[in-house]
């Protein structure tokens, strides 16, 4: 999934508190959708987000992700969603890093580049989550007459709130902060561990090219999946953003990874496959969005970093070790 040019939905903070699902008298405890448990202690929470505050009342039961990669933070938290948002270019209902989690049968869904609030509503959903859904106000107003919604994060630009952050709000709102906590110390230490594997990262620049539609662009330093690579111990590039042709050489850096299409076709570009970084055998090629690393690291999910790392840092290594004689195996999923 690219990042989508959505400059008309930017987020303006509002002070709105909500209502949320009824208080349950039962014990102490509440059986989770996923199978783990939530105490009534963590109820009600009140979540801070850019258009306000949600307050849920009570543990919800059915809940409906709207955040293009939010399935994978309930499903990592133990909770099975009610419905979920289709994710773009990918077939995420096989994904391989959340296969075990998810349900035999597929997942409603509730929309894909928009939401369809009928089928959100006909699910009679609990609570909403959008962390990384790209809402605008008037979508949260009306998905809140739904449900109670918690939308992104109002200490970030729109789309780029970090996955320790939506892990957290996800968590908050499941009444499972401390498995939040968790997941995220996990996957932090996962990056800790590989970074310090290969101290020879540290401070290299890296491109992230996402081709689309015939157009190089590179992505910045507050775009989840160019975070991706920061976490590791790379720079990101001082020019990002759509690159013309004339302007394809602010890629040419220590290490680049291209994504959106494959490497016959980015090499059959001339500008392309004169750069440098890529004449020197210091690009890996990650494939299109409907790949396994693109997608994975489109999720940027405490489930899909660990399998991310898995299949990029051995090439990463390569292209990253200063020496042009060093293969760079590319990716086969």
């Amino acid at each position: 999934m690219t990042r989508r040019p959505l400059a008309a939905l930017a987020a303006v903070a509002t002070a709105l508190t909500l209502a949320a699902c009824s208080s349950d008298d039962g014990g102490d405890t509440a059986e989770a959708p996923g199978g783990s448990t939530a105490s009534d202690s963590a109820f009600p929470v009140t979540i801070e987000h850019t258009f306000g505050e949600t307050t849920i009342e009570s543990e919800p039961e059915r809940v409906v992700t709207i955040g293009f990669n939010e399935q994978d933070f309930v499903l990592a938290l133990g909770v099975t969603p009610v419905g979920v948002r289709e994710y773009l270019s990918y077939d995420a209902t096989t994904r391989p890093w959340a296969i075990d989690l998810l349900p035999d049968e597929p997942i409603p869904t509730v929309g894909a580049e928009e939401l369809d609030l009928e089928a959100i509503a006909a699910l009679d959903p609990d609570v909403i989550l959008g962390v990384y859904s790209f809402m605008d106000e008037s979508t949260y107003d009306l998905l809140s007459a739904i449900a109670p919604t918690v939308a992104e994060s109002a200490d970030h630009e729109l789309g780029a709130t970090p996955w320790q952050e939506q892990t957290r709000m996800d968590g908050a709102a499941l009444g499972k902060s401390e498995e939040a906590d968790a997941l995220v110390a996990d996957v932090e230490a996962a990056f800790e561990e590989a970074r310090a594997e290969h101290p020879e990262f540290e401070g290299q620049v890296l491109a992230l090219d996402f081709w689309f539609d015939g157009a190089h662009g590179a992505l910045p330093d507050d775009d989840l999946r160019m975070q991706f690579f920061t976490q590791l111990g790379f720079l990101a590039p001082q020019t990002t953003g759509t690159l013309s042709a004339e302007s394809l050489d602010a890629l040419d850096n220590d290490v680049l990874v291209a994504a959106g299409t494959d490497q016959d076709t980015l090499l059959a570009e001339p500008l392309f496959a004169a750069l440098p970084v890529v004449s020197e055998d210091r690009t890996v090629y990650v494939g299109g969005f409907d790949r396994q690393f693109p997608a994975a690291l489109g999720f940027t999910s405490p489930l899909s970093l660990p399998y991310a790392l898995d299949l990029i840092v051995p090439p990463l290594v390569a292209a990253a070790d200063g020496d042009p004689a060093t293969p760079v195996e590319q990716l086969a999923v």
